[in-house]
């Protein structure tokens, strides 16, 4: 296959990032993976190094920079926003009550999509809402599968607790009533980005007349449905 757009200068500056796919390389380990020649594999390395592309470890050898990470995570997004629609949509006719989905932000979580249900009571959160990751539903979700010290550091001042998250974790799927709001319940299920971290919670939430105090037994199957659509959009990416 030809691996060449015409364009030289980025084909080679191509070659440096694949090359560094491998792992951490110093000059010499670049010139021997790219074939080109050592000034000109310097200058390229440290151009990318300027853009953040690449970087370097303890050691000084090169390795992939950071701003490739906020490239994925902005075209995960994109992704995940762009199938978003109609699953929630989706989601809120099948259930008949108002759907979310929201994304991490420091100790926040936003509201990055939403289906309002048509009429009557409901649970109303605007996109871009922030909302505590203290408690309800989808702040569960987002916390469950965290690393053992933030799981721990963000139960702190919470409204739920660890054994609750641990439950969280075995069935897949978190459920809350009156923890956010009183009078809402909520069910959420975590949305799984191509490395299987959690990325994103999606959730129905309504008033607990309706929703009852085991909200998860009446929606659990289809939250769990639409975070897997949302999930296989993501890794098809």
């Amino acid at each position: 296959m030809d691996n060449s757009s015409g364009v030289g200068v980025l084909d080679k500056a191509a070659l440096v990032l694949a090359a560094l796919e491998a792992g951490p390389a110093t000059l010499a380990g670049l010139v021997s993976a790219t074939g080109l020649a050592r000034p000109t594999a310097h200058r390229l390395a440290v151009a990318l190094e300027y853009h953040r592309l690449v970087t370097r470890d303890m050691q000084g050898r090169f390795i992939l920079g950071p701003r490739l990470g906020e490239l994925a995570v902005a075209a995960g997004e994109d992704r995940l926003l762009a199938t978003a629609g109609p699953v929630l949509t989706h989601l809120r006719d099948v259930t008949g009550e108002s759907a979310q989905l929201y994304r991490r932000q420091g100790d926040m979580r936003i509201c990055v999509a939403a289906a309002e249900r048509l009429s009557g009571l409901r649970d109303t959160v605007p996109v871009g809402s922030t909302l505590p990751m203290k408690a309800g539903s989808a702040a569960q979700v987002l916390l469950a599968w965290e690393e053992p010290e933030r799981l721990h550091r963000g139960l702190q001042g919470s409204r739920f607790t660890a054994t609750a998250l641990s439950g969280v974790r075995r069935r897949g799927w978190a459920q809350s009533i009156g923890e956010r709001e009183p009078g809402v319940a909520s069910v959420s299920a975590p949305v799984r980005g191509p490395s299987n971290r959690v990325v994103a919670a999606v959730s129905v939430s309504g008033p607990i007349e309706r929703l009852s105090r085991h909200p998860g037994r009446m929606h659990a199957q289809a939250v769990l449905e639409a975070a897997g659509r949302l999930s296989d959009a993501l890794r098809r990416g």
